[in-house]
């Protein structure tokens, strides 16, 4: 009982103090509570204006698209609300604009040449930066052509018409500049200022991607609707697409034909671009770690024979059907019919390739059991939405096909094979869509490291469970005497023998546990450069001019004309970007693997 006593006395004295102390304590916890708040309310007062700058200049960047949208709508209706030299003025403005941000702040740069900023080594590889080089170089070609005709046309057409490919040019070459020096920087001064100068970039470039495809939708549809009127289904004459007026050179047919055929990449520049801007848009005031900063190295590409073989086989396939298409798709009527069922034909077998290999990677991950790379990186969540985004235009256009087979009223030689290419799309989307993603969440094993779900990777906790003291019930210190305290310690010290009995145990860790085989990598390659060759092969046959969803007739006749060229002029742009965007997605994921 008096050891008993003793120990409940200790007790409250040491867990229920006094009046005076409580009061003490008391303060002091309203002095903590105080400091909290202050520390709670600077954290917001630093993060506010930050998450408001991303606000107010995403808000900026969306109604200064929405405004050239619709100037380029009123435009395509061809009403007095707009012309296309006010569109081409408000495009002028922006870029003029951008310009003028660009310089202010490669200016500043240059002036804190001393502290460089930090750098995201995932924002825009080398590789990337050299295809929108390529495609800015076509860019600036088509430049040339405008200016050409402009020169040729003046006579009879605005000024506006020859400052705008002036002001394009100027445009596309400092942006190329700065995407080769500065587009990896993470801005963390003026940050403000620096959202709403890369946001305004951002819609710059999607509006001139707007642009494009509308510049580029009208002239497919006119050129169908030739088609049409020649094959007598169609009782209209087609606009001239040229001034009318004489020209002064002999090259004005020449540049006005030749800008159709640069005008794809022009497309795809500008949307590239957008993508890599908006990357440096988010990565303002970002803090990165040390993974994001160091950029990790890519394998040699050994062993690498079937799927280039097999790629090129199918890029020389698709430029022969492109050739055949726009041959005998303008004569008889029985010639179009066996043109577009070759095109059929051809993008049934291409696509059951893409969904088997597709497939086949995706085992193989699930086989070898890769780690996931969980680090922080905006360009690959961006590359993630696009992929799955882009995809929307080619489901819509499949599925409008499903349903205009089902209910059609005449029956072509290419109605079932229309209806395989329709469902063999969506396949070939979902599987291109996963391996593309799963290869760019993993990473490839560290030496020495294990797989995630590895038995060997389990063994190490079994084994380090074994190297524990022995160790008997719950020990509670707060009731426990000094002497008995010093007991339990003394009886809890790990004795020598279990350590010695340890050492013989031979850990699972570094040189047993063996990397993937190079031989599944080198499969991996070859699907990854075989798919990229596939999309470079379906991104030509659209862009130049083969599109069997403009003559085939089923869907046109199972949703009319006008609500069919309308989907036709949503979706192919989208199918178009997700071709393009695919080819860059695969070859990072070739470096990858």
């Amino acid at each position: 009982m008096v050891e008993h006593s003793s120990l409940d006395t200790m007790f409250l004295n040491k867990y229920c103090p006094s009046s005076s102390s409580s009061s003490s304590s008391s303060s002091s916890s309203s002095d903590r509570d105080g400091k909290l708040l202050h520390a709670l309310r600077g954290s917001l007062g630093k993060k506010y204006p930050q998450k408001s700058g991303e606000v107010l200049s995403a808000q900026y960047g969306l109604n200064l698209l929405l405004v050239g949208v619709s100037l380029m709508l009123a435009l395509a209706y061809q009403g007095p609300s707009a012309s296309e030299e006010t569109v081409l003025a408000f495009l002028s403005a922006l870029m003029l604009l951008q310009l003028f941000w660009m310089g202010c702040y490669m200016g500043r740069r240059e002036r804190r040449r001393s502290a460089p900023p930090e750098r995201d080594a995932h924002a825009a590889t080398s590789w990337i930066k050299g295809g929108l080089t390529m495609l800015a170089l076509l860019s600036l070609i088509m430049d040339a052509f405008r200016i050409g005709s402009f020169v040729g046309y003046q006579a009879c057409v605005s000024v506006m018409l020859g400052v705008y490919p002036v002001v394009h040019a100027l445009h596309t070459i400092s942006q190329v500049h700065f995407i080769w020096f500065h587009i990896k920087d993470v801005i963390k001064r003026y940050e403000t200022f620096e959202r709403f100068g890369v946001i305004h970039a951002v819609f710059t470039n999607l509006l001139l991607w707007s642009n494009g495809v509308m510049t580029e939708a009208e002239h497919a549809l006119n050129d169908h609707k030739k088609r049409l009127a020649a094959l007598g289904y169609l009782n209209f004459t087609v606009g001239s697409e040229e001034p009318n007026c004489n020209c002064t050179t002999s090259a004005c047919s020449m540049f006005s034909s030749s800008l159709y055929y640069l005008c794809p990449f022009n497309i795809e520049y500008h949307i590239f671009v957008s993508a890599l801007l908006f990357v440096m848009w988010k990565n303002i005031g970002r803090k990165l770690d040390q993974q994001t900063k160091r950029k990790q190295g890519s394998t040699g590409g050994s062993c690498l024979l079937l799927g280039p073989m097999l790629g090129l086989l199918a890029l020389a396939s698709s430029i022969t059907v492109l050739t055949i298409y726009i041959i005998h798709v303008e004569e008889s009527a029985d010639a179009r019919e066996a043109a577009i069922s070759m095109y059929y034909c051809f993008g049934i077998v291409i696509l059951a390739c893409m969904s088997a290999a597709g497939a086949v990677g995706l085992l193989i991950y699930r086989v070898e059991d890769w780690p996931m790379d969980t680090t922080p990186n905006p360009a690959r969540t961006l590359d993630s939405k696009l992929l799955l985004g882009s995809s929307v235009g080619s489901w819509l256009l499949s599925w409008c096909s499903v349903v205009a087979v089902g209910g059609a009223q005449s029956y072509p030689s290419y109605r079932w094979s229309s209806l395989a290419y329709a469902l063999l799309l969506v396949l070939e989307k979902c599987v291109q869509n996963l391996f593309i993603i799963e290869s760019l969440y993993r990473r490839r094993l560290e030496p020495g490291e294990c797989p995630p779900n590895s038995p060997s990777h389990r063994e190490i906790y079994s084994v380090t469970a074994t190297m524990a003291p022995p160790y008997d019930g719950i020990i509670n210190h707060a009731f426990e005497s000094s002497d008995r305290h010093r007991e339990v310690l003394q009886t809890s010290k790990p004795d020598n023998n279990t350590f010695d009995k340890t050492k013989d145990v031979s850990l699972p860790i570094g040189l047993g546990v063996k990397s993937s085989p190079s031989r599944k990598r080198q499969v991996l390659k070859n699907i990854a450069i075989f798919l990229f060759m596939c999309n470079i092969s379906l991104w030509i046959l659209p862009a130049f001019g083969c599109r069997p969803q403009f003559d085939n007739g089923l869907e046109e006749a199972s949703f009319g004309f006008p609500i069919w060229s309308t989907v036709l002029n949503f979706a192919l742009p989208m199918s178009l970007f997700y071709r393009m965007h695919s080819v860059a997605a695969l070859f990072e994921v070739f470096r990858k693997i």
